[in-house]
């Protein structure tokens, strides 16, 4: 047996071990890729508000206050996001973890996940939703883990990602024409009238496979860096210049004071309109304790201009500015980029297209590969001799 033969084996018998999880990556990933366009389409009613002119918006604390009688006391709001544009509404978050953590899927591990949709101006509650099902957040789950816990399903989709750059690289390997003849067919699609189904769904795998590769293997390798912390720590290691760089997190925590005038998390806001006028949303991290800040993650289009803050919980006061640009190191900004790199955002709408296409393919490449081999299998099967019917007549030796 050649070396072909081998790895065409290897390519064979790894493709039908990783094929489900692989065809799931892909549709969600597919799903996912346009997932804020679609959610402002599908959400447009609890995500949109009409926007009064002449009317300002309630103050921030006010809204929170609203969205909180509406949840129950044990129902604590931890978390804000206030999109800056006039026309969105306000959305509060509850969460809550289990700590029986008992059962195998991902929301075994949860007792509440709530969203409060508010008008902000006129703190109108327009929705409440139970976040831990909603549609996108279960394509989340279902790419993340598998719907799984995460020390359950990360490891499933992180070894079906390493078999999948395997895949790809031993079926460049297999692709490898031998001569010009036969690159002419494997470089691009010489379809006529006449040309069977097998041979367009050889051609589907193979040549399409060929040319997304180099996008195919970004993706997966953006993937793993979630999916394995040594993977994670080893490419920051590499573009650090073979350097590891650990930071020491400083504990910022609130000075208790006499209570302000006007209230902290409306003075954090206003500072945020203030200084960040062209971000594209805040994000409020609520303090659960008597020590913890009001934090604030601060998102533009350029995600190289984040940036996130924390303000004393009792006075409002600005403490601490962490996650400048210029301070990552070169890892830390790879890291950065890694997510919006992986889902296409990088590219803007044309990135985004490329990704759906790219994971389209890919939850193909299972399918096409998998009628090759049944085609090829069931083929030779066929070509088989029939048993005669009948008796069978011995001839007397001479």
């Amino acid at each position: 047996m050649d070396i072909k033969k081998i790895i065409g084996k290897i390519h064979l018998w790894l493709g039908i071990a990783s094929g489900l999880v692989v065809f799931v990556l892909g549709l969600t990933g597919c799903i996912y890729a346009f997932e804020e366009e679609i959610k402002a389409l599908v959400y447009r009613g609890k995500l949109e508000v009409f926007a009064h002119g002449h009317i300002k918006p309630l103050f921030l604390s006010k809204n929170l206050q609203a969205a909180q009688e509406k949840l129950r006391d044990d129902l604590p709001i931890s978390g804000i996001i206030v999109k800056n544009t006039p026309e969105s509404s306000l959305i509060f978050k509850h969460y809550k973890g289990k700590e029986d953590t008992e059962g195998i899927w991902f929301w075994d591990g949860i007792a509440s996940n709530l969203s409060v949709y508010v008008n902000p101006y006129t703190s109108e509650i327009i929705h409440v939703e139970d976040t831990t099902f909603e549609f996108f957040n279960m394509v989340l789950w279902l790419h993340w883990s598998l719907l799984l816990k995460n020390d359950i399903g990360q490891p499933i989709v992180g070894v079906a990602t390493l078999v999948f750059i395997i895949m790809l690289i031993t079926g460049l390997v297999l692709w490898w024409p031998k001569n010009r003849a036969a690159k002419r067919q494997r470089v691009w699609f010489r379809w006529k009238r006449t040309t069977k189904w097998k041979r367009k769904n050889y051609d589907l795998h193979n040549i399409l496979g060929f040319y997304s590769m180099f996008f195919a293997l970004v993706v997966a390798l953006t993937g793993l860096v979630w999916a394995f912390d040594w993977f994670n720590s080893s490419v920051q290691w590499m573009v650090n210049g073979g350097e590891t760089i650990e930071r020491e997190k400083e504990e910022i925590t609130s000075m208790k004071a006499p209570v302000a005038s006007d209230n902290p998390l409306d003075l954090a806001h206003s500072y945020l309109r203030s200084n960040h006028k062209q971000a594209k949303q805040y994000y409020f991290f609520l303090p659960q304790d008597s020590l913890s800040t009001i934090t604030s993650v601060i998102a533009y289009e350029d995600i190289t201009r984040n940036v996130s803050l924390k303000f004393d919980r009792y006075s409002g006061e600005l403490l601490y500015t962490n996650g400048k640009w210029e301070d990552k190191s070169n890892g830390e900004k790879v890291r950065a980029y890694n997510y919006d790199i992986h889902t296409g955002a990088i590219g803007g709408l044309v990135g985004k297209t490329i990704a759906f296409f790219l994971s389209l393919f890919a939850a193909s490449l299972p399918v096409t590969g998998f009628l090759i081999w049944y085609g090829r299998t069931f083929k030779k099967l066929g070509k088989r001799p029939k048993p005669r019917k009948g008796p069978v007549v011995l001839r007397k030796p001479a």
